[in-house]
């Protein structure tokens, strides 16, 4: 093999509030590999799933958050989040979707997080460690909170036909 491979199995998704204001949520990794780190909502396609499948999954797994509980709505992010993993000698390239959900609803963490937090926006780019995780978080406010974005209709994901 020369070179890294490259890996499409990883999605992450960037669960978010807009009141009291906009918060994006973290989850504190309870074991494995990413012990001890904040991060957004992240986890592997299955063989039958597309991404946007993988994301929903995930998302409920990992904080209870699902359609008709909680969901307020799921979109795609047009940028992903592109990283080397030397653990795995390859370069990932990761979708990335945006969940906004109820702000009156806690989530409900699985045994691979023993913690969670919600960041207010002015304190994200110190929160969240990653360049791509930053890039994401701009994407959505620039792209999915005014109400009057074009974007916010047209990146949107039909979760009932998903």
């Amino acid at each position: 093999m020369a070179g890294p491979v490259m890996r499409t199995d990883i999605v992450d998704v960037y669960v978010f509030r807009t009141q009291p204001r906009l918060q994006f949520l973290q989850l504190h990794r309870a074991e494995g590999a990413l012990s001890g780190t904040w991060h957004p909502v992240m986890g592997h396609v299955l063989e039958h799933e597309t991404a946007p499948q993988t994301a929903l999954r995930e998302l409920a797994e990992e904080t209870g958050y699902a359609p008709g509980n909680a969901l307020d709505g799921l979109w795609q992010l047009e940028q992903p989040n592109i990283y080397y993993l030397t653990s795995h000698e390859s370069m990932v390239l990761s979708p990335c979707f945006a969940a906004r959900v109820d702000p009156n609803v806690e989530p409900r963490l699985n045994e691979e997080h023993d913690d969670h937090r919600w960041v207010d926006r002015d304190d994200a780019d110190r929160l969240f460690l990653w360049p791509g995780q930053r890039l994401a978080l701009q994407q959505i406010q620039r792209d999915l909170i005014p109400p009057d974005s074009p974007h916010l209709k047209m990146l949107r994901i039909d979760v009932e036909a998903t």
